[in-house]
């Protein structure tokens, strides 16, 4: 084996004399070998083969290409990672190319000349290692806790940092942003951190009615009203040790907000139609997409309780200032649904990539979400198109002029963050790819990343 490689090369081939001349050309390779479908999916499983070179005519109709195309679906669909090496007659070109749309990684034709194939090989090896890393990279990227938090972008890193750091403390806290955000995803990365034993319990203050709202949240003793057969514990209490987060805190009614204020100040609570105080210990966290700040000044919102609910508070962007987010998520979120769909060779399309970037995601991560959902189910080809996402294709447009009160270098590293995380967003991560779309060397791109602590 290569010494570079770590996993072997399959070569999947049924005329056995063939089979063993590509072989020996490719002596420095450690190989497996496999003359028809079922045994080419035995060695898939056994060895995990990152590269694959593969005959479309196999058993039982080696003169027909239906045996080699369910092939090809069937490897992508084990591992969607590997890289096919499709080998075809000279006249079957319509043939390679349909393979290629289908997820191949490249084609050559018979009778193919020893090198091309081994440097073709090679450049397969080097793609699956990179692109193998780029995923450990991102998967380490956040940690565990803020696991789905997708980001490059240097403000919601910071964000996340700082939930990271006040997770330890009991300090409440509100998260401030347009609806789609991830505030949820904030606060239950907060609570993931905090390592409370308790639950992560959310309730939407906007969605229940005002007389049933009071309670869900603080629970009711039996015989409390009519209906009340049993005694039924809300969600505070069903988030005791945990994490209670109030979703659209700015739509809680004027008449439980001194309720909450007092739960807040004591830590204790009383049901409905109950006369005993009790103990709670939570994590609250507040959150809305409303100015409480003018709610307060409305008299619409206490101040007494806003002070208590943001002792720490995070506005949160929206999608369409997170530079290079929407694309970033839009591959992630391709990947989830296209495994889904049992289609997993789908791509986003140069033309999908730039109506993302170009779109101002008035509903944001959930709006970019429904959307690359909708296309995994709905796309005909596995190039997902701006159409498929429900986008049309941007008009091109000047770049925005630079402020004047700003230095040369200042401007120059603003430049090179944008380009560089615009072009890792656009490749899904992948530096090498990354580094042809800047026109530099990937060394390079190494060492601008390292610069502007681009992780």
């Amino acid at each position: 084996m290569s010494a570079q490689n770590a996993t072997p090369l399959l070569i999947v081939e049924d005329d056995l004399a063939l089979q063993k001349q590509i072989k020996w050309s490719l002596d420095r390779f450690e190989t497996v070998v496999a003359n028809d479908r079922e045994s080419a999916l035995v060695q898939l499983r056994r060895h995990h083969p990152s590269v694959v070179t593969m005959d479309l005519g196999l058993p039982p109709d080696p003169d027909s290409v239906s045996e080699g195309f369910k092939l090809l679906g069937q490897i992508l669909d084990v591992d969607p990672n590997v890289k096919v090496i499709v080998l075809t007659g000279q006249n079957d070109q319509a043939h390679a190319l349909r393979a290629v749309a289908a997820g191949a990684y490249d084609f050559l034709a018979k009778p193919f000349e020893p090198e091309i194939l081994g440097l073709t090989i090679d450049r397969a090896f080097r793609l699956a290692e990179l692109q193998a890393e780029n995923r450990r990279i991102q998967a380490m990227q956040m940690g565990d806790a803020l696991g789905g938090l997708l980001t490059r972008d240097p403000e919601m890193l910071r964000i996340g940092r700082l939930v990271e750091r006040v997770a330890g403390s009991g300090a409440s806290v509100l998260l401030l942003g347009e609806s789609g955000t991830g505030k949820e995803v904030l606060a239950q990365g907060l609570h993931v951190a905090s390592k409370r034993s308790g639950k992560f319990v959310a309730i939407n203050c906007a969605a229940i009615p005002e007389a049933l709202l009071e309670s869900e949240l603080f629970g009711y003793e039996k015989g409390a009203f009519t209906g009340a057969a049993k005694t039924t514990v809300g969600k505070i209490e069903t988030a005791h040790g945990g994490t209670l987060m109030l979703d659209e805190i700015g739509d809680l009614p004027h008449s439980l907000q001194a309720k909450l204020l007092r739960f807040l100040q004591e830590r204790t609570i009383e049901r409905l139609g109950g006369r005993q105080e009790l103990p709670v210990d939570v994590r609250v966290v507040g959150a809305t997409h409303q100015d409480l700040q003018g709610l307060i000044k409305a008299g619409r919102f206490r101040e007494d309780l806003y002070y208590r609910l943001a002792e720490i508070v995070v506005d949160i962007p929206p999608l369409r200032q997170r530079n290079g987010d929407a694309v970033l998520m839009a591959h992630a979120f391709l990947r989830r649904f296209a495994q889904e769909q049992r289609r997993s060779n789908l791509t986003l399309s140069d033309e999908a990539i730039a109506a993302i970037e170009a779109h101002s995601w008035p509903g944001n991560v959930r709006e970019l979400l429904n959307a690359i959902k909708r296309a995994a189910i709905m796309a005909d080809d596995v190039r997902v198109t701006a159409r498929d996402i429900g986008l049309t294709t941007p008009a091109v447009e000047g770049a925005p002029a630079a402020s004047s009160d700003i230095d040369l270098r200042t401007v120059r590293e603003q430049a090179e963050r944008q380009a560089i995380v615009t072009a890792l967003a656009r490749t899904s991560g992948n530096i090498l790819r990354a580094s042809e779309l800047l026109g530099v060397s990937r060394p390079t791109l190494y060492d601008l990343m390292h610069r502007l602590a681009i992780k």
